[in-house]
């Protein structure tokens, strides 16, 4: 027997006990069992009064652990990029969950997560912020879930980033790194250097993006590799990040002996090929690069760099840059920032 008269239902066991059932947003709920009947309609009607005053908690958080949470989350994501699925997937698997990921979610006290992130700050202030900026983001839909009343993120500056001035190479570096390097990889470091592209906007730089005539680089996609080892072509984020670089002069000859050589005849063929014939991919580059700079004794150089150091050649109009300052106002908007970003006052 039955009573659908009040919020929820009470039914009474074969036991001639009370049970207290309800349903929220299409799931069914137990509200636990009683001995009278005025027991079970009374603990429905506080669970309503919670609901009403938005402080419902879901009972299942009292056991669902933050791993388990966070791997739904995660797999109901489906907005999310490749890549940044990717890198949530990683620093939850082996940052956050290994310290976080047993513990129930009502059971995440701030003190609790102030201290992991005390700890992995000490060792990846970086990564830290990252993985803190993600357990934000993942207790903010558990609050929205009513799993919780509210987030137990609250480390004040926990999720900012405060990047390192990173290092500039010499030109002379930059020809001693441009040398080491594999010869169809050389032009590579060129690019980078005197017309800032990024890793993933050299790996998917086309043929028909270099205007010889014009003396200007086209970028209009970038590529870059999923763990899976898929290669993934995407168009860049936002209008700023399509746009036309003007070519140093002292580059255009070799940009044409470049393609001449290893490039593809087809024009959506990528100008930068591997040995054996297939489009370059990040981790063949990245090993040849690391060579390169433990060559020439700058094991602290990243590939990305080196955008700063042709960035801080142009702002500084250094002689050696051999860079004729009018042929590149067409990088110069956003060139300007970002150099004074990573270079300071």
């Amino acid at each position: 027997m039955s009573d659908r008269r009040h919020f929820g239902t009470v039914r009474k066991r074969s036991s001639g006990r009370w049970q207290a059932v309800y349903r929220v947003e299409g799931r069914m709920y137990s509200a636990g069992i009683y001995v009278t009947k005025t027991d079970a309609l009374a603990h429905l009607a506080a669970v309503e009064v919670d609901l009403r005053r938005g402080a419902w908690i879901d009972p299942r958080s009292g056991t669902m652990t933050l791993r388990a949470y966070a791997e739904e989350w995660l797999e109901q994501r489906n907005d999310l990029a490749v890549r940044t699925k990717e890198l949530y997937a990683y620093l939850l698997e082996h940052y956050t969950l290994p310290v976080l990921g047993n513990a129930t979610l009502v059971g995440l006290a701030p003190s609790k997560i102030r201290s992991w992130h005390a700890g992995l700050y000490r060792e990846h202030p970086s990564t830290a912020a990252k993985a803190y900026r993600l357990l934000c983001t993942i207790m903010k839909t558990a609050v929205t879930d009513g799993l919780i009343t509210t987030s137990p993120c609250k480390v004040t500056g926990a999720g900012v980033e405060r990047p390192t001035e990173r290092p500039i190479a010499t030109v002379a570096e930059v020809h001693a790194l441009e040398a080491a390097m594999p010869e169809h990889l050389q032009l590579i470091v060129s690019l980078a250097t005197w017309c800032q592209l990024r890793r993933a906007e050299l790996l998917g730089l086309r043929r028909k993006d270099v205007d010889l005539t014009n003396a200007t680089l086209r970028i209009e996609q970038s590529r870059t590799i999923t763990m899976s080892g898929k290669s993934l072509v995407k168009k860049p984020k936002s209008i700023a990040g399509r746009r036309t670089i003007a070519i140093p002069d002292f580059l255009i000859q070799r940009i044409d002996d470049h393609i001449g050589r290893f490039t593809p005849p087809g024009e959506d063929d990528f100008v930068f090929m591997g040995v054996t014939g297939i489009p370059l991919t990040a981790g063949v580059l990245q090993v040849s690069w690391q060579r390169a700079r433990d060559s020439v004794g700058r094991s602290n150089l990243h590939l990305h760099d080196l955008r700063h150091t042709g960035l801080h050649q142009f702002r500084h109009g250094g002689d050696d840059s051999r860079v004729d300052a009018s042929r590149w106002p067409l990088i110069r908007r956003r060139g300007d920032a970002i150099s004074a970003r990573h270079e300071g006052p």
